[in-house]
């Protein structure tokens, strides 16, 4: 086994132990967290708005709860991130956009997932930067922060949940909570190195989260390691009646789950060479294979597999959030059309041309994929692939008018319209020395069992502790 050696940004879980042996303080932790954002945050353009005051009282709260000794709550003293299409009654919700209505969000309050957050004592730092909508691109146009990977600020910080992947990477905060409806925590985390969550389709309640596709959205945790995400997942997890998909399945014990042995899971490995269009890095299919053997050396039995329907679940996933998206945007897009950015229009108005015949189409296929999959997980355990099979782009690259073309090789759609846990977590460097990333998908509400070969994994390699050259 690798003896990892502890990272200069701790990660969640170490932070939270380190608040209750009196090894750290949450002031500490919160001031340290700032200044990286204050010596960084220009050029990575993680925060849209900073909690400072707020977060500084809250430190120094938990701080005199550890001085009289009472106990603490799980999350109690964690600095965190929020994505800007979460309603959160401390600042506007501006969903990076200059057509988001002010007063949507104050007509929420708090989402379900911040109160959550806050009633288990996290502190949050801010309201972070999103594609706008959660489905655009990067537009200097806009008055916006651009936001950029935290290990090559040339390069994308991944969408949309742009600045929870690159905040976490960066350190200026411990744990962040992005939404994924065609891989918006995946992507961003990872092509900034750290580990993202796509929970089952209902298992954390998405009230008070703008919508882009009302069957395809999904809300979870960010951070460094897959054991940050399942102490997160512990606490955002759970019914909520406001949203009409969340699900009443038990929740399980995330935090107790996590052995580091996988012994009698079998895992299907699927490579997904085929699917890669824009082409794969060099040194991706190494990285990738002795990932599958840490898995391998964990316990777990390899089989090789292929994933079915893959080209008609991404193609569904497109035509579904497209529709959705567009029913929700059709209003403002022919009130407000100059307001949106050039990407974000083009996106959404390209959904009106999706008709309801193709959207009823696309469902019938969807419950077929589904029986399919379903069939596949009565053979495997969990199923390993690729994140993507290239490191971020650089900005230059990337096309306004083009803004889904940057997915061509990239997997994470496939897991949307299927509803599957998925755990996007780093395995290395590329050729270009930036992050890439494996995916554990398992049964629906099988969260524990992802999260367990996540952490198993993690405790046999050091990726996911790699600090960015840029925050040393």
């Amino acid at each position: 086994m690798t003896t990892v050696a502890p990272p200069s940004t701790p990660t969640l879980t170490d932070a939270a132990s380190a608040l209750r042996t009196g090894a750290s303080t949450a002031t500490e932790l919160v001031e340290r967290a700032y200044a990286i954002a204050d010596t960084h945050d220009d050029a990575i353009g993680v925060f849209l708005t900073r909690f400072d005051e707020r977060a500084r009282a809250q430190a120094a709260a938990v701080d005199e709860k550890i001085a009289a000794g009472l106990p603490l709550r799980p999350l109690e003293g964690i600095p965190v991130g929020v994505k800007d299409i979460l309603a959160h009654s401390h600042a506007p919700t501006t969903a990076q956009s200059l057509v988001l209505d002010p007063s949507w969000g104050s007509s929420v309050g708090d989402c379900a997932v911040v109160r959550r957050l806050e009633q288990a004592g996290a502190i949050v730092m801010g309201k972070v930067t999103t594609m706008e909508f959660a489905i655009g691109a990067p537009d200097v146009e806009k008055p916006f922060p651009v936001p950029r990977n935290a290990w090559d600020t040339t390069r994308w910080a991944g969408g949309s949940s742009s600045g929870s992947g690159s905040g976490v990477a960066a350190g200026m905060f411990l744990g962040a909570i992005g939404t994924d409806t065609a891989g918006s925590i995946r992507i961003p985390a990872a092509f900034n190195g750290i580990t993202g969550l796509k929970p089952t389709f209902g298992r954390v309640p998405k009230s008070g989260v703008v919508p882009l596709g009302y069957t395809l959205d999904h809300v979870g945790p960010m951070a460094r390691s897959a054991a940050d995400c399942a102490a997160m997942l512990s606490v955002l997890a759970g019914h909520d009646d406001a949203d009409p998909y969340s699900a009443r399945s038990p929740i399980d014990d995330y935090v107790g789950a996590l052995t580091g042995d996988l012994t009698g899971v079998t895992i299907g490995v699927d490579d997904l060479d085929r699917f890669a269009a824009d082409g794969i890095d060099p040194a991706q299919p190494r990285r990738f294979s002795d990932a599958v053997e840490a898995l391998r050396a964990a316990g777990a039995t390899i089989v090789p597999i292929q994933v079915p329907m893959y080209e008609e679940l991404t193609a569904i996933d497109f035509v579904v959030m497209l529709a959705e998206a567009h029913a929700y945007h059709q209003r403002t897009l022919r009130a407000q059309w100059q307001d949106y950015g050039r990407a974000t229009r083009i996106v959404l108005a390209g959904g009106g041309a999706i008709s309801g015949a193709d959207y009823v189409q696309a469902q019938r296929v969807r419950r077929i994929a589904h029986e399919r999959v379903a069939e596949m997980f009565d053979k495997v355990d969990l199923v390993v692939t690729p994140t993507g099979h290239l490191g971020a782009p650089a900005l230059d690259t990337m096309d306004q008018h083009k803004p889904l073309g940057v997915l061509a090789s990239i997997h994470t759609p496939y897991w949307n319209p299927l509803g599957n846990p998925t755990l996007a977590l780093p395995i290395g460097l590329s050729s270009e020395n930036t992050p890439l990333s494996m995916s554990i998908s398992g049964k629906h509400f099988a969260e524990a069992t992802v999260l367990r070969a996540g952490e198993a994994f993690q405790r046999r390699t050091d990726h996911h502790t790699a600090i960015t050259p840029i925050v040393r």
